[in-house]
């Protein structure tokens, strides 16, 4: 009976958007099942931003945002790039390339990245850190969303590769459809108020978790 009960547990659909403050999802083992997809209603960004926190240990490549279309697996994704020490974020067809930055194991990072269509800019920023600005060509994302946290789409809604999972823990996930001012991502980086995101809102999150994965009291830091 517990058994199943944990079964059904991994397997759980949200039926209403969550607040998930002080909470963090738990991927625990390398798979190429295990994933959160997160639901919205939005179906077209001609702009976005996107912060979330994340903890680890691997020391290979692994997807930390996978936004698919239907008619791009790779619409936006945020990914890791452990050969060459880059955080790549992908749009379309098109990535840039962030290098030299300082994404240690076995520590929280808070990550934002921002991209707009209409200049083509993206901008990364690190634990408080921004990056320059790299230009991208890209067109406004389209259609019908399937929005993966812990594995990295090769089709719409799947295709997952074992040794892109991500293994660790992931908190604090907003995304919005506009460029967040940069005083805003400050204080989403130093842990102050914010506005939270109008596309994904920590908050009040819709979400289905498949396999292995926990949902858990975020570890605090004690006094």
């Amino acid at each position: 009976m517990e058994f199943v009960l944990l079964v059904v547990m991994l397997t759980s659909c949200a039926a209403a958007p969550q607040d998930l403050s002080g909470k963090m999802f738990t991927f625990p083992q390398e798979t190429k099942q295990a994933h959160v997809k997160l639901i919205t209603s939005r179906q077209d960004f001609g702009a976005v931003t996107l912060c979330q926190r994340s903890f680890t240990d691997l020391k290979r490549d692994h997807a930390l945002f996978s936004l698919s279309t239907s008619s791009n697996p790779n619409d936006f994704l945020i990914f890791w790039d452990a050969t060459n020490g880059e955080m790549e974020p992908h749009v379309g067809n098109s990535k840039v390339e962030f290098g030299d930055k300082d994404y240690k194991r076995n520590m929280w990072h808070s990550i934002c990245t921002t991209w707009d269509s209409t200049s083509g800019l993206v901008q990364l920023w690190l634990d408080g850190q921004p990056s320059i600005m790299k230009f991208m060509n890209s067109r406004n994302i389209s259609g019908p969303t399937a929005i993966i946290l812990g594995q990295e789409q090769d089709s719409h809604g799947g295709g997952f590769d074992l040794k892109q999972s991500f293994v660790g823990m992931m908190s604090d996930v907003h995304m919005w459809n506009y460029i967040l001012s940069s005083c805003e991502i400050r204080n989403y980086m130093d842990y102050r108020s914010f506005t939270p995101g109008n596309v994904l809102n920590w908050k009040a999150l819709e979400f289905q978790i498949r396999d292995r994965v926990l949902l858990e009291n975020k570890e605090m830091t004690c006094p």
